[in-house]
């Protein structure tokens, strides 16, 4: 019903940058929280960025001044611009949503996409 392809990813050299992109597709009214997760091998994944629909955001730590997440409702879209990229930021990177709301009105509960690689290296 919800669909999420996130777009962006791609090998870059430390202190570079990279902007990570997620639409979500479907019959959707709004969207409550979109976010963006990580997984590096023989890691749990974990929480990058998160931001509700009325713009408050949540970061985790380690990305705090480096990396921005954005939303566009209008085209159901989330964005993170990932700056200073370190080799530790090296993952597949996820997009998630929380609670979507249908047309219908039927709520859909945590879609994630399919990820994208980021590998930062020289």
């Amino acid at each position: 019903q919800v669909q999420l392809a996130e777009s962006g990813g791609g090998l870059v050299q430390p202190g570079g940058s990279l902007r990570l992109s997620c639409a979500a597709s479907g019959n959707i009214a709004t969207i409550n929280g979109m976010g963006w997760y990580r997984q590096a091998p023989g890691k749990q994944r974990e929480l990058v960025a998160r931001i509700n629909n009325h713009g408050t955001t949540t970061y985790a730590d380690s990305v705090k001044g480096r990396f921005t997440i954005s939303r566009d409702n209008a085209k159901n879209t989330v964005y993170l611009q990932m700056n200073s990229l370190e080799p530790e930021d090296t993952a597949v990177y996820y997009c998630n949503t929380d609670i979507v709301i249908m047309s219908s009105g039927q709520p859909v509960f945590e879609t994630w996409g399919p990820g994208t690689q980021v590998t930062v290296s020289l």
